[in-house]
């Protein structure tokens, strides 16, 4: 992963409130996880200033095949060899229908 971004860090890069912040999290726009006990975001998945727009609904669909959201994150950071890098590099490189495709083959 890259480098994590702290709730006020991503606020201000997204021109929003911590509260916002957390809602996104909550809503799956953007994805959090604790750090050291702080709650911590990738830098990646903020870009120009927005959410990465293929994040939401390719965690809900790891989430309706079966994984965790701690299980879903892990497998975005995890090479998938049938797209040659990771899910997460592939989101941001536009190729969610692969990715999305790939996720919902893995139901649990």
């Amino acid at each position: 992963m890259s480098r994590w971004l702290t709730l006020t860090e991503a606020a201000e890069l997204l021109s929003i409130p911590v509260g916002k912040v957390r809602r996104l999290i909550e809503e799956h726009t953007l994805i959090g996880i604790k750090r050291e006990g702080v709650l911590s975001i990738p830098a990646e998945v903020i870009i120009d200033g927005e959410p990465l727009h293929s994040l939401r609904g390719t965690i809900l669909v790891l989430l309706d095949s079966g994984f965790s959201l701690e299980s879903a994150i892990n497998w975005l950071y995890t090479k998938e060899e049938s797209l040659g890098n990771t899910p997460m590099e592939s989101l941001i490189a536009g190729r969610k229908s692969e990715v999305r495709r790939v996720a919902q083959s893995l139901a649990l």
